[in-house]
């Protein structure tokens, strides 16, 4: 900046007038020879034009003016000698435009790269002990069944769901059963066997939605799609399995026990909301242990069937006993 306002010359005020903005011209002495370098080696101008669009170019003329009559700059204290060397000059040495902004791009990537290749170590380690873990199954399976007389049903029953619920059960695949209905059938069966403990836990009803979540958990890198899902689940009935995909009025699916008696969930349902005398579908799924969703459907389908009544207001649906 000292450089710049010791070749001042003088400057003039162009006046604003119509379609055009206002000026201020700065014209500057020759540049020295012995000048540090800046962003161009040399230029044929000898003058700075300044542009102002919105107006302020008068208080900028009166301050510069104003700072060049005082020449406060050569005033100020002389910093002291840089010594020059290789460790300054790569301090010096600054990332500015299109070249720095490609410098930053290119250290960002590579930091990417970097932290890309660790992730995919770590997932190939979790492969590696996933797949002996898959094998340690396999191999008690298979030492199950071999001994099936001296192991209980019960035992097996509950060893098979510990695996299932570990995620290392060996899923069936398009790969190993193909496609199309030979596929969803096999599919059906294994979801048979994996979700009879679970809707028992949960009062006889899942929600697809969750069915969807617990089995592709269980499955790890198998992922089952929504579409496979409902497929096979549709097939329950038709292969005398102990499940059912239900949907109810609303739309909403659900997956639960073929032994699941309807008019006991209303009576449960009638029971609750008598004793607490009205009850939302949240107070009823904290009272049952279950989602909100299965819940509110309990609860509509007890008021179809003239067992409940409801009073839709502003603090949400409440239900009541019908005394009608």
């Amino acid at each position: 900046v000292a450089t710049f306002l010791n070749l001042f010359v003088c400057c003039f005020n162009k006046c604003f007038l119509l379609f055009q903005s206002a000026k201020i011209v700065i014209h500057l002495h020759p540049t020295p020879p012995n000048k540090e370098p800046g962003p161009y080696q040399q230029s044929k101008y000898s003058y700075i034009k300044l542009s102002f669009k919105e107006h302020g170019q008068i208080e900028f003329y009166r301050r510069l003016t104003e700072e060049m009559t005082k020449k406060r700059w050569e005033n100020m204290p002389v910093s002291q000698p840089i010594p020059t060397g290789t460790g300054l000059q790569a301090g010096r040495t600054r990332a500015v435009g299109i070249v720095g902004i490609e410098r930053k791009i290119e250290e960002k990537r590579k930091e990417t790269d970097k932290n890309i290749s660790e992730a995919f170590e770590d997932l190939s380690k979790l492969m590696v002990k996933a797949k002996e873990m898959v094998e340690l199954s396999k191999s008690i399976a298979n030492k199950i069944k071999d001994k099936q007389g001296d192991i209980t049903e019960d035992e097996t029953i509950r060893f098979k769901s510990y695996l299932l619920s570990m995620g290392i059960a060996d899923p069936v695949t398009r790969e190993t059963h193909g496609s199309g209905t030979h596929y969803h059938m096999q599919l059906a069966k294994q979801l048979g066997d994996m979700l009879q403990a679970p809707l028992e836990e949960r009062g006889g009803m899942m929600a697809l939605t969750e069915v969807y979540c617990l089995v592709n958990r269980a499955r790890g890198m198998e992922l089952l799609s929504p579409e496979d899902l409902v497929n096979a689940c549709k097939m329950f009935e038709s292969l005398k399995l102990p499940l059912r995909l239900r949907v109810f009025d609303s739309g909403v699916m659900v997956v639960q026990l073929q032994s699941h008696s309807e008019e006991e969930m209303i009576a449960s349902a009638l029971d609750n909301v008598s004793d607490k005398g009205s009850l939302t579908a949240e107070e009823f799924a904290k009272l049952l242990g279950l989602s909100v969703l299965l819940s509110k459907e309990r609860l509509l389908l007890a008021e179809k069937m003239g067992h409940l009544c409801r009073d839709d207001s502003v603090e949400g649906l409440r239900f009541y006993p019908n005394l009608f």
